[in-house]
């Protein structure tokens, strides 16, 4: 009997022990997720107030551009920021046609002034060359590379594009072109309806705000083809996409059907509001932005567009995880108000 009640004392002190080194570690593991999303924080409000040493490299002559900055005034009409991470192969068909658009258009349209800003997040094989060329072939005041130097992820090549750009007009398109350029005229469209609207709304000036003065972000949409998705994806894709768009929901809320297409217009005044305070560098930037467009409450539209996969997607099963991961970010640094949105 006595044998029986010292193993049942035993195996309690054990389970007090183990539960004691469980409740420890899970406020440990806390603890430290609690920090990471602080130094984010930290951070990201360094990077706000620093002066950009940054410079774009003419290759013709060697010269060394100063980076402009989002908080100037705009100089050309549209800027075009195409991320790219070792697209040597798939960025000259992209380039080709983006610059056969903008300059037939820019031949036609007088007022119409553009540039292309192709941001080389680290890449390892020659995609700065191939961009290069284009700066060359093009002039640096209508091509520009900007070299990050390592690897940092789609979100911050496309945030160090938007704060270094100079159009009244910004567009964020992928470097595989897998969506038609032409199909920038209906995102376009949408921003020019808008602003209308609004002039004729504010009639107690007389001085009329620029386009680039007013707030809104138009993104375009592969909603319209999910059905054709679903019948040529395997169930498990198909699976894996439906639980994601579930989890954006819990996280960004409801409004936008396809957070993760590459094709997004800003003015210029919403995308400075946006791309300061805009803290993921990876996979779901674009569920932040849908988040920082409600906290700013910077209108948005929704906009299909035309829509093509292309081979080589750099999207994973492993993708998956990180993107889960970024969506906690977003709810538990903002939800908790680690991270302030500044306006």
């Amino acid at each position: 009997m006595g044998t029986m009640t010292g193993l049942g004392e035993s195996a309690l002190s054990f389970s007090l022990l183990l539960s004691s080194l469980v409740l420890i570690a899970a406020l440990g593991a806390a603890a430290f997720f609690l920090d990471y999303i602080r130094r984010i924080g930290c951070s990201h409000s360094i990077q706000r107030t620093a002066a950009s040493d940054s410079f774009f490299e003419d290759p013709s002559s060697l010269a060394k551009v100063p980076c402009p900055s989002i908080f100037d005034p705009a100089e050309k009409y549209i800027s075009l920021i195409i991320p790219a991470y070792n697209e040597e192969d798939r960025l000259p068909s992209a380039l080709d046609e983006t610059l056969n658009y903008l300059q037939h258009r820019s031949a036609a349209e007088k007022s119409f002034s553009y540039e292309v800003l192709i941001v080389d997040d680290g890449s390892r094989d020659h995609t700065s060359r191939v961009a290069f060329g284009y700066v060359k072939k093009y002039k640096i005041d209508n091509v520009r590379v900007l070299l990050l130097g390592k690897n940092h992820g789609k979100g911050e090549a496309i945030r160090k594009g938007m704060l270094h750009s100079r159009g009244e007009l910004l567009l964020m398109l992928d470097a595989d072109g897998a969506t038609k350029l032409t199909d920038l005229e209906k995102l376009e469209s949408q921003i020019q309806t808008f602003v209308k609207s609004a002039r004729k709304a504010d009639s107690s000036t007389d001085c009329s705000p620029r386009l680039s003065d007013f707030e809104i972000a138009v993104f375009g949409s592969r909603a319209h083809l999910e059905k054709q998705a679903l019948a040529t994806r395997k169930w498990y894709r198909n699976f894996l996409m439906k639980g994601f768009h579930l989890v954006v929901l819990l996280a960004a809320g409801p409004g936008i059907r396809d957070t993760q297409c590459g094709f997004k217009m800003f003015t210029r005044s919403a995308a400075r509001k946006l791309f300061t305070n805009m803290r993921l560098k990876r996979w779901c930037f674009d569920v932040e932005l849908v988040y920082l467009c409600k906290q700013l409450g910077i209108p948005m539209v929704e906009v299909a567009v035309n829509w093509t996969e292309i081979p080589g997607s750099k999207v994973k099963l492993t993708s998956i995880v990180h993107m889960l991961f970024e969506l906690v970010l977003i709810r538990v640094g903002y939800g908790l108000g680690i991270w302030k949105v500044y306006s």
